[in-house]
């Protein structure tokens, strides 16, 4: 009998409304579990680690990330899959950085949630937590069918480090518009195997703990100021994610790219992702892009926001050398990007 452990951090899956106030508020995982007597039908032994204190998930952090690296490290060789229960604001980040500091995974850790809490009548967290359940136990030849970080929501199973959220109203959540879903629950749980990543034959997990956070967000607009780029630039971070126009491109005024080029001689790391979610980028293809490729810009192509965040923090952690982050923040390493 398949044994899985589920990791309760939060979220608005374990909420319930105050009879008194309306207020939504946590409840721990046995009322969850009074929720969902079907559980009891899955063939399978569930184990249960609940945080001591539930969070929303806007207050994620990278030590709680490291708490769940830590967790699943621990119980890896006793439970063939994980599920966890967390709020969906921040759901692709962490599923994110989780795909980063676990390193050659082998079993399933399927991050899971809910648009309306599990005691709703028409909620959609029961079929969430039941099929990513389902999904963390599925194998096939003694192996699992998905040993990957991801995120089952709304019938779909998305890589964690290819998705994000896009819809706060709707139970469609989330969406992976560069790579395709990675099984789809219907009559039949249809997996794509084509499309699933695999360790390599004889590694072990390995775990990667730190993290570092020096990172900072530039998103460019029409019109943003000399003043407002250079405070972003000389900030006292590693790491820079830069938030372009379509395919990469930026302004070609000078002060512009001299403020580039100051802050990548100065040590930091710029990377250069797309604010368009569908596509790519491709430095060098316009005019207005060469000048980034020119003076050392590293190329995030279809990277998610989330990813390139929590992707800039892990290698920032892993190399002190700033040509070492940039050559592995243009290098697929967990099936984030398509590098062309």
């Amino acid at each position: 009998m398949s044994q899985i452990l589920i990791i309760y951090t939060g979220g608005t899956i374990g909420m319930m409304s105050d009879p008194l106030t309306k207020v939504l508020k946590p409840i721990n995982f046995e009322q969850i579990m009074d929720n969902v007597p079907e559980l009891e039908k899955l063939n399978c032994k569930i184990k249960v680690h609940s945080f001591e204190q539930i969070i929303d998930s806007s207050n994620m952090n990278p030590a709680i990330w490291s708490e769940l690296a830590s967790l699943i490290q621990s119980n890896y060789d006793d439970v063939d899959g994980f599920v966890i229960l967390h709020g969906s604001d921040t759901m692709a980040f962490t599923a994110s950085a989780l795909s980063f500091m676990l390193e050659d995974l082998g079993k399933p850790v399927i991050f899971t949630g809910s648009q309306l809490p599990i005691s709703a009548i028409r909620t959609d967290a029961k079929e969430n937590l039941m099929t990513s359940i389902e999904i963390a136990k599925a194998k096939k030849h003694d192996r699992a069918r998905v040993p990957e970080v991801c995120i089952y929501f709304d019938y779909k199973l998305f890589r964690g480090n290819r998705s994000f959220k896009y819809n706060s109203s709707k139970f469609e959540a989330f969406r992976s518009p560069n790579y395709p879903i990675l099984a789809e629950s219907g009559v039949h749980l249809r997996f794509s195997v084509n499309d699933i990543r695999h360790p390599q034959e004889g590694e072990g997990l390995k775990v990667h703990k730190n993290l570092v956070s020096d990172v900072a967000v530039l998103k460019l607009y029409p019109g943003i100021s000399p003043k407002v780029v250079e405070t972003i630039l000389t900030a006292d971070v590693r790491g820079i994610v830069m938030e372009t126009f379509g395919a990469g491109n930026t302004t070609t005024d000078q002060w512009f790219i001299d403020l580039l080029k100051n802050a990548i001689d100065s040590g930091k790391v710029i990377l250069d992702i797309s604010q368009c979610k569908v596509g790519t980028v491709e430095l060098g293809r316009y005019e207005t892009s060469k000048h980034l490729k020119d003076v050392g810009v590293a190329n995030g192509y279809d990277m998610t926001y989330e990813s390139a965040v929590t992707k800039m923090m892990y290698l920032l952690g892993q190399f002190e050398n700033p040509q070492d982050v940039k050559q592995y923040l243009e290098t697929d390493i967990r099936g984030e990007i398509t590098v062309s």
